[in-house]
């Protein structure tokens, strides 16, 4: 019933592989590093392989480091839906009464989410080894390093189960699931990469330590998740469509919040108890006291409570002990909203084609303009907020660190930069749930064209940097990076002495360039949506 005989497995597996986009998720993968690995590979004629070894070490640690964060990032994709999407297609309730054992459903959507993944990782292994006649890394080395890679995938996976028992909607469970995975994974790569030099110790970790600490976490979670899955507290009669926030208030452990407080009533306003006032976007009321928070605020709780306990370090090491290093905290602001800002417009239309409502939004008076305007705004609002409590140490540290005085152009800077992003995340995941029919896509699509336009410019620049500074093309790709927020943080100059710092002279083509490219994509991306809603995109097919 676990394995051989597991229907749960058994159908997501038949369902899963067999479907056109895993062959073509496969190919993208394998010809993706398999092009690094080209690019990256020598060109001398004759090859001594006791000169340069670290150069091949080098490559072998980018490769594997890019994978490790490439599959850290996928694995929630993969399971954060997995008990989630039962609910949301109403079979919730009919898996847990089926004749499988709770731990049997957990195994084998654990496995079904996470096989595809395996899949990717087995297939990139030819690649790697192919960089291992270039000397410096060994095939124990290598082995180790894919052997860490698969139970930090199982691990992450297992997290993302867990969130996504506790939600009734994929993208709360999502959001949360990279809260929580993602300061694991940059943490485990930059231990990996610190490890380098202590090559027998880092061997051991790999082989001993962490495997242990990482069968203990998954051991937790699992019985975690068969326990809810055992005395579910969500369906049956105790189960409700829309949460009593009141309610929700009194009985909640952790974090409250209150709607009639500042500044929980920025993104969390109260239920209407009048009538709405003349004039108003009725689109905008409705998203904002209704959908946005009609399955309660254990998201949004969460959300708050994990970015600040982040946010404390950072902020004490950035800001105040190395204020020469501010961008590295406007970054983490930038990865945040990356993060946050989607789950709150990606299902905005996408929504209203799964309810069946959105003939009926298009056939009332209210004009698209105003629909598009009520949706963006209603997003916008609340992942703006989330995002401004990261903010306000910024504010402070302008106030209370002289160092930044001399420097308010730059501060500015910061918060366009920040601004700017809200923006452009909200517009590019509303963009995506016009055009989309599923939220689960639309959401999906939308975290790759942000990671598109925000990291693999950094990513990209790097890979050029050090493998082929002096190629003509290294400097197209620097100049890729007038999409990326972090690398206009990074160019704004920090004219800052003191602990060893240098004055930075910056590079403001970069900084103007993402301001101008970011400005001229929303304007499209918004005059793109309006003429969709008047051409009646894909209203007929939902």
């Amino acid at each position: 019933m676990y394995l051989l005989e597991n229907t749960v497995l058994q159908r997501e597996l038949i369902v899963n592989l067999r479907m056109g986009r895993a062959f073509v998720l496969l190919f993208v993968y394998v010809g993706s590093l398999g092009a690094v690995v080209y690019t990256a590979w020598p060109s001398d004629v004759q090859l001594d392989l006791s000169l340069n070894p670290e150069k091949a070490r080098g490559l072998v640690n980018m490769f594997f480091l890019g994978q490790y964060v490439l599959a850290s990032l996928m694995a929630p994709s993969f399971a954060a839906g997995s008990i989630t999407g039962e609910k949301e297609r109403k079979t919730y309730e009919m898996l847990l009464a089926s004749p499988m054992r709770p731990a049997a459903i957990v195994l084998g959507k654990l496995l079904a989410s996470l096989c595809h993944l395996a899949l990717l990782i087995v297939a990139s292994l030819p690649i790697v080894m192919l960089c291992i006649p270039l000397g410096g890394v060994s095939a124990i080395e290598v082995m180790a390093a894919y052997f860490a890679l698969i139970i930090s995938v199982v691990s992450y996976g297992m997290i993302s189960l867990v969130c996504s028992s506790y939600f009734q909607r994929t993208a709360a469970s999502l959001v949360v699931s990279y809260l929580v995975i993602l300061p694991l994974a940059l943490s485990g790569a930059f231990l990996w990469d610190r490890l380098g030099d202590l090559g027998r110790l880092r061997i051991t970790a790999t082989l001993y330590i962490f495997p242990l600490a990482a069968t203990a976490l998954c051991s937790v979670l699992f019985v975690i998740v068969c326990r809810r899955l055992l005395h579910p507290p969500d369906v049956g009669s105790e189960g409700k469509e829309v949460v009593d926030l009141d309610e929700e208030s009194r009985n909640v452990v952790g974090m409250v919040i209150q709607s009639d407080q500042f500044p929980d009533k920025l993104f969390a306003p109260a239920k209407r108890s009048d009538l709405m006032e003349e004039g108003l976007n009725p689109v905008y009321d409705k998203e904002m006291r209704s959908e946005l928070f009609s399955q309660g605020t254990l998201m949004l709780r969460l959300v708050i409570q994990v970015s600040m306990f982040l946010a404390i370090p950072l902020m004490a090491v950035f800001l105040y002990m190395r204020p020469q290093n501010a961008a590295w905290y406007v970054s983490y602001v930038v990865l945040f909203n990356m993060l946050v800002g989607p789950v709150f417009s990606a299902d905005r239309i996408t929504g209203e084609r799964e309810r069946q409502t959105l003939d009926l939004l298009l056939t009332t008076i209210i004009s698209p303009a105003q629909i598009l305007w009520g949706k963006l705004v209603s997003g916008l609002r609340v992942s703006s907020v989330l995002t401004m409590f990261l903010v306000w140490p910024l504010f402070l540290a302008c106030l209370m660190v002289t160092e930044y005085h001399a420097n308010w152009s730059t501060m500015i800077g910061y918060f366009a930069i920040i601004s700017l992003c809200c923006l452009t995340t909200a517009t590019i995941a509303l963009l995506c749930s016009v055009v989309f029919r599923r939220t689960s896509m639309s959401l999906m699509t939308t975290y790759i064209v942000i990671i598109l336009l925000f990291l693999f410019p950094l990513s990209a620049n790097y890979f050029a940097i050090r493998f082929f500074p002096s190629s003509p093309a290294a400097s197209i790709v620097d100049a890729m990076q007038v999409t990326s927020p972090i690398a206009a943080a990074f160019s704004l100059p920090l004219n800052i002495t003191e602990a060893g710092g240098t004055p930075a002279s910056g590079d403001m083509v970069t900084f103007l360039g993402y301001l101008a490219f970011t400005c001229a994509m929303i304007v499209a991306s918004l005059f793109l949506m309006t003429w969709m809603f008047h051409t009646r995109w894909r209203v007929s097919d939902v």
